[in-house]
């Protein structure tokens, strides 16, 4: 399991200016993202913290970092913000790090929900399968991500991130959440996105995220070797997660995907607004 304290500083601070402060998680699938931050090319750039995606969105909606990668339903609810075109943290298939454990077969039958604390997407995303989908309405509990204690007192619990790769299968099913919204929609799932306020866009005008990402797919063995010490997974399994179940680029099905999620969301009253996409090229002007 990956879990460095909240909040920790992971790149180093500059002592010759402010450098732009920037929040992404430590999971695996952030880690094409922000490997050019904290040891490649772009070192000493930025400002970098990691805590869990939930929190990366309260930093940013708080003002307290001037860029982060969020959940991407907080881009519906945090105001003054715009994305980086093409960068995101999704998949077209099998996401294999947002699932949820159950022993019931019909998801219909499931009657409570604990949902991992760290999610807001796919928590969201959750609850608009059951909604719209499944077209029942299970009983919804925040806790943490513990699957033992989590199934203990309810039907299902939705993990994410590394820790939904390493926990025990023994007796349980597993669904994959990014696959069984491709089931029903046919579109592939935005989790994660690089997100600005727009009031700090001049502080970020340096900051390529978008050849960052290039630079950390460049680097997938280097990645490897950091995180297979610390996963206890294969080096293989985790190459077929970086490069064939998560995809880091915005596609037009991945965008559609994205759209019909947002809808849904509001249908379901999960948002309380669907606003355009906004995206902006920290080079150039908003769009």
């Amino acid at each position: 399991m990956v879990f460095i304290a909240a909040e920790t500083v992971i790149s180093p601070l500059s002592t010759k200016e402010k450098l732009p402060l920037v929040a992404a998680s430590r999971y695996l699938n952030s880690a094409p993202l922000i490997w050019s931050f904290v040891h490649g090319s772009r070192k000493g750039t930025i400002n970098l913290i990691d805590p869990v995606p939930a929190r990366c969105a309260q930093l940013l909606e708080e003002g307290a970092v001037e860029a982060a990668l969020i959940p991407v339903i907080e881009y519906q609810r945090i105001p003054d913000i715009s994305l980086i075109p093409d960068v995101c943290v999704g998949s077209k298939g099998n996401v294999r790090s947002v699932v949820l454990v159950t022993r019931i077969q019909d998801l219909r039958e499931v009657r409570s929900v604990a949902l991992d604390e760290s999610s807001c997407t796919s928590a969201a995303l959750m609850k608009v399968i059951f909604l719209e989908f499944l077209k029942v309405e299970p009983k919804w509990v925040t806790s943490a991500p513990n699957v033992d204690r989590m199934l203990k007192d309810h039907d299902a619990a939705l993990i994410i991130g590394d820790p939904a790769m390493t926990f025990a299968r023994d007796d349980l099913r597993i669904v994959d959440m990014a696959s069984l919204w491709r089931e029903y929609t046919g579109l592939g799932f935005v989790f994660a996105v690089w997100a600005v306020r727009v009031s700090e866009v001049h502080k970020l005008a340096h900051v390529d995220f978008t050849a960052a990402r290039d630079e950390g797919l460049e680097r997938i063995e280097s990645i490897l070797s950091q995180y297979e010490k610390e996963i206890p997974l294969s080096r293989e399994e985790l190459k077929e997660y970086l490069t064939d179940d998560i995809t880091f680029h915005i596609d037009e099905n991945m965008e559609q995907g994205m759209k019909l999620y947002f809808d849904l969301a509001y249908k379901h009253r999960l948002i309380e607004q669907v606003k355009p996409s906004r995206f902006v090229h920290l080079t150039a002007e908003l769009r």
